[in-house]
């Protein structure tokens, strides 16, 4: 009897379903297409999945039938303005929103956060700002850690809010490309990450003479102490591009 229990227990144990894991979405409502197909290549990388819409009334639709984690909303939206967009949401839902605002946006963005959107972020969009809005908001941390969007990898720890980085406790500065290009690097922190990725994600070109990367990524070896003719910190991986490594891999 002992027997059959045991295995009826193995067999329940097998036929159990796994607990689903929650997959955040990102619903980016901007009219310039390009910018939403770079957020889905950018957040695939970080386990966030993105819906894009170009308008705003498919925003609305969208955000209705997807209940998405935060809406993305570029302030020059058209078909539904931002602040009819953001009062529809607040109606029904308490989904939070980021105003993407451009150059001359800052009218509209002012009346959105006074609809109720929670906070304005630069457009065109850069990861190392937006990211942290957006784990700030979900109440995370960056990926593997909890409650701070600090990123740390060995003794290099980098602030995308406060944009400071230190090696070692000690203060390192560096130009906004260079920041840019560590957040990046270390968001993908032992894993090759190709020329073409850094291209698209730090410098937001499509063309980009390759010796340029290599300048910056020489420069960042040696702000980081890391030899820049033999590297420990940011290996060449040749035939794709760079590793950072955590000394961990």
């Amino acid at each position: 009897m002992t027997a059959m229990t045991d295995q009826a227990a193995k067999v329940a144990g097998f036929l159990t379903a796994p607990e689903p894991v929650h997959v955040p979405l990102l619903l980016v409502a901007d009219p310039d297409e390009r910018l939403g197909h770079e957020l889905v290549l950018a957040m695939a990388e970080l386990g966030i999945e993105v819906s894009v819409s170009t308008d705003g009334a498919g925003a609305l639709l969208r955000t209705g039938a997807l209940h998405p984690d935060i809406v993305l909303l570029a302030a020059n939206i058209t078909a539904v303005d931002p602040v009819t967009f953001v009062r529809t949401v607040r109606q029904n839902m308490s989904t939070p929103v980021i105003v993407g605002v451009g150059p001359d946006d800052a009218d509209d963005a002012v009346k959105a956060l006074a609809a109720g959107a929670n906070v304005c972020v630069a457009r065109p969009y850069r990861l190392p700002e937006l990211l942290p809005l957006i784990q700030g908001i979900r109440g995370e941390g960056a990926p593997g850690e909890v409650g701070s969007p600090t990123q740390t990898c060995g003794p290099i720890t980098l602030d995308p809010v406060s944009h400071v980085v230190r090696v070692g406790g000690e203060v390192v500065q560096m130009p906004l490309r260079e920041f840019e290009l560590l957040h990046y690097m270390m968001l993908n922190a032992d894993r090759a990450v190709s020329r073409e990725q850094i291209q698209n994600h730090v410098w937001k070109a499509e063309k980009l003479i390759t010796n340029t990367i290599n300048v910056h990524v020489r420069r960042l070896r040696e702000k980081l102490g890391d030899d820049p003719e033999n590297p420990k910190i940011i290996l060449t991986v040749r035939g794709v591009g760079y590793r950072l490594t955590t000394g961990t891999g």
